[in-house]
Parts: structure tokens; sequence; C-alpha cells
């Protein structure tokens, strides 16, 4: 027997409510219930990233919540951060310098950077890769995503968006 709990989570600032299993995953949540697949999954272990989501403005894990647990939170994933026409700051910065090949793990990056950018507006090279290295890349060798952070975070010191 099913015992649905009802939930009520702002995700890329829109209010959803609805009833979930208590078992679902808020990746799970988010690509199936919402339709936002722009969240990946990779290895439904918490160890790749590419499911990496914020969580009140912390990376987190998707596949290692559950979506009850996101309940009264306020979830922001790749959907939310720029638009094909609008690019944020950082996806312009990693087309830019090609830091993306297959794009797989591309989502999850973003989202562990974002709050990495804002409370280091001038990181070293060894920072971002620090920050990167949750999230694991089969493609890129890595050198473009840390080019791009680092074009990013010069853009935003001098307040220019392209």
């Amino acid at each position: 027997m099913s015992h649905l709990h009802n939930i009520s989570v702002s995700v890329n600032g829109t209010q959803y409510e609805g009833a979930v299993e208590p078992r679902l995953l808020l990746s799970d949540f988010l690509r199936h219930d919402l339709g936002l697949t722009g969240t990946h999954v990779g290895c439904e272990h918490g160890v790749c990233g590419a499911c990496t989501v914020l969580l009140d403005g912390q990376p987190v894990r998707s596949c290692l919540m559950f979506a009850v647990q996101a309940d009264g939170h306020q979830v922001s994933t790749v959907e939310g951060l720029g638009t094909p026409d609008n690019l944020h700051l950082l996806q312009e910065a990693f087309w830019d310098a090609h830091a993306v090949q297959c794009g797989f793990c591309t989502p999850g990056v973003l989202m562990a950077l974002v709050p990495f950018l804002e409370q280091n507006p001038n990181p070293s090279e060894e920072d971002i890769r620090e920050a990167i290295s949750g999230n694991l890349c089969r493609c890129t060798g890595y050198q473009h995503i840390v080019d791009a952070v680092k074009l990013a975070a010069e853009r935003m010191r001098e307040g220019d968006p392209s």
C-alpha cells in the first residue's frame, strides 16, 4: 500500500505542489514529474555529479535526495540558469571557451559552479579544479572547463555579460 506525501517546492522560481511517493528521488521528481530533463542521472550513487542541482543555493546530488526532503525548499536546475536566447554568463563562457563536448556532465558542472563563482569572484586554477573535482567528465579533459570558469569570473568582475 502506497502512502503519498504532499510536498510544496519552488523549482526555478515556480511553486509546485503535489503528492509523491516517499521513496521518489529528487532527480526523478525533477525529470519525470516536472519534465526538467536537464538534470542528468549518471551513476545514481552521488559520485559523478551529473545530477547536481541547487537546494536553497547550495549544490546537492539530486540522486541522493528524496523529493520529500525538498519540501519547503527552493531548487534550482540548469533550466533556470538561462535560455537559448539569453544564456547565463557561465553558460556563455562555456560556449566561448569550448568547454562542452558530449554535454552529459555540463548541467551538473554548471550548477556546482554557480555558487562557487558567487563566493569566489577571482578563483585560481587550483580553486577551480577543486570546485569541479566532484563532477566527472569523460570527454573534455577539464582544461576547457577551467578556462571557461576563468573567463566567466573575469566577465563577472568586469560586469560584462558577454
